[in-house]
């Protein structure tokens, strides 16, 4: 028997089981006495040789896969020749030096990395002049990791990991390897379990149900938007005109010549954009596009935080959406969820064989209602995982911010829970301390990276200070989707108008509170889902009359303060409720009523971004005063008011079926006030009545005013009136 050079006994049965601990320390070059031995592990192979300089130097096979022996000189390849006579050559992995730097290490020891997918992931590369791909992975409790994929049949006894210093992170450079390579981690837990994990900074991944990463090469894209992210601070601040279009990429529209296929980055940069832009928006905003496994999710189970869902093209053509939005002066949002994660076994549940990223006790860490596991906010390598994929989004692909979703269930410890099932905190309390630190670090750190971008919570209670600045005690974020607005006004329309006069308070009550939080007003995917029906079918009455609440309702809104949101199909009244698997019913958007609405919607977002008073004031109590409410006519009346040079707007609300002519209504100044949308105008589907040419204000004291004009109020309409000049 041949002797072992720098192996040991232990060191070759531990080759040979796939187990070894620190394969660096003896495969590869290593110096042994005198000599300088190479030593390698290739499963399946007949005979193994260095080559150097053209000249093959054999290693001898020491024990079942193990090959070593002495080999003068230093630069050397590995040619492997199975028994069928094939051959192989290439680099050996473990001929390279580490590539994560002193910095990298203690920053991921750390747990402030901030641009944590720069050191860990997969990155196409050239090391040491070599052109191949890094592999780095952080499970600080495995007691082997290694990179299976398609270029080592999926073996974990090839290419076993390098864990560097304390930092709980394992490297590897493998040379010849690069862009499309599909790849996993082989992971001997702490508890001598083995899994096979996806990368949880991969970049790229097969189509569910396949559940491999992919090398997926993001450097070097050459963005063309300079000048939208040079002024998109404009289209983002508290002054701004934001109207929101929520959108599933896979239901949006589909390709029936294609057998029924969802549309393409490339083709949704076309087709979405060009759509949304005619329709008068400010903004995309998508559901959750990090790589998921089950489509019924909507992508709200996520498992490749840092990876574009394949669904639709590659990353560079997810990209190319974002930049044909930018193109297009569309602001684009990313549903981001942090709050939980699938247990599905390739993810991060009991990534290395512990509850590592999650909690051990699953009265913490476990959500009841979604079956899926909660991030362990405690845990300061956790943070920065969750904080530098917020930051990623922004960098990498120019996002111009993030819905953070069910922020609820993560500020309180309680939720959803029945008492017994939850662990207080540290003061005996509900909210998540740790959760709540956290929230504030990832909006303080997108902010500081990018000033001009926004952060919106959907937060469904009265937690104080989520949009105020955490120097001032809160959360951070920009915006908060208001919920109670949501909540009730639909309560209000959803009745019969006989019955509304005994709930008026279901629409003023909002203004109470409507400016203690940076607001959207959201009608969102929620509302259209799980038997709640579509939003037409929500209204009262039939047929054309359903309409025409519908009208009313959008027109109250995007008059109300506010940012707006609307989830694609609610903007032609789209009659059934919304199914993922499919497509929105754009046949019934060719049909006159609904392409009413659809203009309608079209006009109320060309009204909001035009006029100054509707937009300006939005999130502060100057911009809005009420006229008149008359609950037992079900009419609402309220002027919307921007700087002192903006013309004043007044909108008159009629919600019941009953026409109310010569309605005299205060206004601030006397002068001409022109109807700039009627929500009754035979353009979207009404009855055409109204006040055609506007009103001269009179000098007749009204509602508090000096001056005042008769309206005519159409049944179920909410008219918008401007003074002139």
């Amino acid at each position: 028997m041949p002797q072992n050079g720098p192996l040991t006994d232990a060191d070759i049965q531990a080759l040979n089981r796939g187990e070894h601990t620190a394969p660096f320390d003896v495969l590869g070059p290593q110096k042994s006495g005198s000599k300088r031995w190479i030593s390698t592990v290739q499963p399946g192979a007949a005979e193994v040789s260095a080559v150097l300089a053209g000249k093959e130097t054999p290693l001898p096979r020491i024990s079942g896969d193990v090959f070593s022996g002495p080999v003068p000189g230093k630069a050397y390849t590995l040619k492997m020749t199975y028994g069928d006579g094939h051959v192989l050559e290439g680099h050996d992995a473990y001929a390279f030096g580490p590539v994560l730097t002193d910095f990298d290490q203690y920053l991921i020891g750390e747990g402030t990395h901030r641009q944590l997918w720069r050191a860990l992931g997969a990155h196409v590369q050239k090391h040491e002049k070599v052109d191949g791909t890094h592999f780095a992975v952080w499970a600080p409790n495995a007691r082997r990791v290694s990179v299976v994929g398609d270029f080592n049949m999926w073996d974990g006894r090839r290419h076993p990991m390098r864990c560097v210093g304390n930092t709980g992170a394992w490297e590897i450079f493998l040379p010849d390897v690069g862009e499309g390579a599909h790849y996993k981690y082989e992971i001997i837990g702490a508890d001598g379990s083995v899994a096979l994990k996806a990368d949880p900074v991969g970049f790229g991944s097969q189509h569910p149900p396949e559940k491999a990463s992919i090398v997926r090469d993001i450097v070097g894209y050459g963005w063309k938007d300079g000048k939208w992210m040079d002024d998109r601070a404009e289209r983002s601040n508290r002054a701004a005109p934001i109207s929101i279009y929520e959108v599933h990429l896979g239901s949006w529209r589909r390709r029936w010549d294609d057998g029924g296929r969802p549309l393409s980055y490339k083709e949704l940069a076309r087709d979405l954009v060009s759509y949304v832009k005619d329709m008068g928006f400010t903004h995309i905003e998508l559901l959750p596009i990090s790589e998921f496994p089950f489509d019924g999710s909507w992508g709200y189970q996520p498992v490749g935080l840092y990876a574009p869902t394949i669904r639709f093209g590659p990353p560079h053509e997810f990209r190319d959406l974002i930049e044909a939005a930018h193109a297009a002066d569309l602001g684009v949002l990313l549903d981001w969820v942090p709050g939980h994660f699938p247990t599905d076994p390739h993810g991060l549940a009991r990534f290395d064989g512990t509850a590592l990223y999650e909690h051990e006790d699953m009265r913490e860490g476990f959500h009841q209602d979604w079956n899926t596991l909660i991030y362990n906010y405690g845990r300061t390598e956790v943070r920065n995982y969750l904080v530098s994929n917020a930051l990623y989004w922004m960098e990498e692909y120019h996002l111009d911010g993030l819905r953070v979703d069910a922020v609820a269930s993560m500020l309180y410890r309680d939720y959803s829970r029945p008492e017994g099932q939850w662990v207080p905190n540290k003061d005996g309390g509900r909210e998540n301390y740790e959760a709540i630190d956290f929230l504030k670090e990832m909006n303080v750190s997108v902010y500081a990276a990018s000033p001009d971008i926004m952060t919106v919570a959907e937060e469904s209670t009265s937690f104080p200070g989520v949009s105020q600045p955490v120097h001032a005690g809160g959360l951070g974020f920009g915006y908060k989707w208001n919920m109670g607005w949501m909540n009730d006004t639909l309560s209000y329309i959803q009745r019969d108008p006989v019955y509304r006069k005994y709930h008026q308070n279901d629409l003023t009550f909002g203004i109470h509170y409507a400016f203690s939080e940076n607001f959207i007003l959201p009608i969102s995917h929620d509302e259209v889902v799980h038997g709640k029906g579509s939003m037409l079918s929500k209204m009262p009455g039939e047929g054309d009359e359903k309409f025409a609440h519908l009208r009313a309702y959008y027109g109250f809104m995007w008059t109300h303060p506010g940012k707006k949101l609307l989830f694609m199909g609610c903007e032609f009244a789209q009659p059934e409720e919304w199914a993922h698997d499919g497509e929105l019913n754009w046949h019934a958007a060719s049909q006159p009523q609904h392409a009413g609405m659809q203009a309608l919607i079209r006009d109320l977002n060309t009204l909001y971004r035009t006029t100054p008073a509707l937009h300006i004031n939005d999130c502060q109590p100057q911009g809005f005063r009420w006229i008149n409410s008359d609950a037992e006519q079900s009419t609402l009346g309220y002027l919307r008011l921007g700087e002192d040079e903006d013309a004043p707007v007044l909108v008159m609300c009629n919600f019941t079926p009953v026409e109310r002519n010569g309605f005299r209504v205060g206004v601030p100044e006397t002068g001409h006030w022109e109807e700039v949308l009627n929500t009754d105008s035979a353009l979207y589907g009404g009855g055409n009545r109204g006040n055609l040419g506007g009103l001269d204000a009179e000098n007749v004291a009204s509602d508090g005013f000096q001056a005042s004009i008769k309206l005519t109020l159409p049944p179920l309409s909410v008219v918008v009136l401007r003074l002139k000049d």
